[in-house]
């Protein structure tokens, strides 16, 4: 017993299932979805032998949805992007798998590598682009599922990022 404390439990609290939250078999909070792209991240054996590259347009495959939200998978080769947008009334996780993409903001452009993870909310403008000289592979988790992704020029996207919080 710690002796800075009076307080005692007697038995085994895991014997108190009512106490107990059963788990969710989906994600319901940003840290959740945060949770659910990292645990496909770890598991490469899923998404690795589905990843294609099409030098012609940028590849996509919906992985997995659920209640209210969509993952996908993207592969991205050198010189691809995504062009000004936001994603409507989604939030999303962008979470990069393989190699290294570009965001650019009206902030600035900041490199995002292997392991890197974006949260961002609705209304939330930028560009992803591979910079770099080699292919990569991103995952994305909208919630709710994607419904829109308008497109924005940079003088647009510059005025919408000035009244999206950090």
């Amino acid at each position: 017993m710690n002796s800075d404390s009076d307080l005692s439990i007697a038995g085994d609290i895991l014997e108190v299932q009512h106490l107990l939250q059963p788990a969710s078999p989906h994600p319901s909070t940003v840290a959740g979805f945060v949770g659910l792209a990292r645990s496909i991240a770890a598991d490469r054996d899923r998404w690795a032998p589905l990843v294609q590259y099409d030098t012609a347009t940028r590849w996509y495959h919906r992985l997995q949805q659920g209640p209210g939200y969509e993952v996908w998978l993207l592969s991205w080769v050198p010189g691809q992007g995504s062009g000004r947008h936001d994603h409507g009334l989604s939030s999303g996780v962008l979470t990069v798998l393989e190699g290294e993409l570009t965001e650019h903001t009206a902030r600035g452009a900041q490199s995002l590598g292997s392991g890197a993870q974006r949260v961002f909310a609705p209304g939330y403008v930028h560009e992803v682009v591979n910079d770099a000289l080699e292919p990569a592979v991103s995952l994305h988790v909208y919630f709710p599922g994607l419904t829109e992704m308008p497109m924005h020029s940079a003088r647009c996207a510059a005025a919408a990022e000035d009244t999206v919080p950090a």
